[in-house]
């Protein structure tokens, strides 16, 4: 029991890690990288989110062999880490970790390349999330895949664009954190409701019938949408007062919206950890 805690808490850092790392490369890539005050720190940050990422990732491949043998001597089982190895386990692990490098190398080089190169990485990233997992034993997988992949996007999107945004408003002008803020929103607007869409579709695909939203899989997916439905509340707050509020140059707008994108960045923190209770011990069919 005590392994599967340790692996979920892993599961959970990682997906926290690798997201913020992803989410800072395609905040810099939309045209907010001229940030004078902002961009060498998001760089850094995005540097260490991915190097922790690896690390975290690593770590709970090896518990793998744990997990399989019931106690934490199983990680120095050499059967058991050659049937990991030669699983779709590895294969993830291989690329997420070629995607984290190459986000390290983008963010790490200024210019276009840098840039290409963060994007890159990105898109491996998560495409390495459809290699395992259930839609990988679906019938639908072509269609799953691809809504699991346009999900996630919006994820990094999202969730990565809370710190930079953060700092910005701390860091920036009031006017050049308003031009930020405004930007964001706008593309925002239209990618946000895409995360339902895709979440729809893969609940649709995945659970047998409705009966399986009684069972744990089914109650943390409930969980999951409830969650969206507070994320996108505080996002109207941030788009319709907060933001506007910002422009204006009000003397507490920027205390307000800060403390709105540390409540957007708790909540879907916890809705990945929710993702990695799911994904580490339920399926749709339990």
């Amino acid at each position: 029991m005590a392994i599967d805690v340790l692996s979920v808490t892993l599961r959970a850092l990682g997906f926290v890690a690798l997201f913020q790392a992803g989410g800072i490369v395609l905040f810099l890539a939309l045209g907010q990288s001229a940030l004078p005050g902002t961009e060498p720190v998001l760089r850094r940050l995005g540097i260490l989110s991915a190097l922790l990422a690896v690390v975290v990732l690593v770590g709970q491949y090896l518990l793998e062999a744990a997990r399989m043998s019931g106690e934490l001597a199983g990680v120095r089982d050499a059967t058991l880490q050659g049937l990991i190895l030669h699983s779709a386990t590895s294969v993830t692990l291989s690329w997420r970790v070629l995607g984290l490098v190459l986000i390290v190398a983008g963010l790490y080089r200024r210019g276009a390349a840098g840039i290409l190169c963060g994007v890159v990485g990105v898109v491996t990233l998560l495409a390495a999330f459809t290699f395992v997992g259930h839609t990988t034993s679906s019938a639908q997988r072509w269609l799953l895949s691809p809504a699991l992949l346009a999900h996630l996007s919006v994820v990094a999107f999202w969730f990565g664009a809370l710190l930079p945004l953060y700092l910005v408003s701390a860091r920036e002008s009031a006017q050049t954190a308003a031009r930020v803020v405004t930007e964001f929103s706008a593309r925002a607007v239209w990618l946000v409701p895409g995360l339902f869409v895709a979440g729809l579709l893969l609940a649709a695909g995945l659970l047998p019938d409705l009966a399986a939203l009684r069972r744990p899989y089914g109650v943390l997916l409930i969980a999951k949408a409830a969650g969206f439905c507070a994320l996108m509340l505080l996002a109207a707050l941030n788009k319709w007062r907060f933001g506007p509020a910002l422009e204006s140059g009000e003397p507490a707008a920027g205390r307000r919206f800060r403390r709105s994108l540390a409540a957007e960045y708790g909540l879907i923190a916890t809705v990945l950890c929710v993702s990695a209770v799911m994904t580490s011990f339920y399926s749709p069919e339990d």
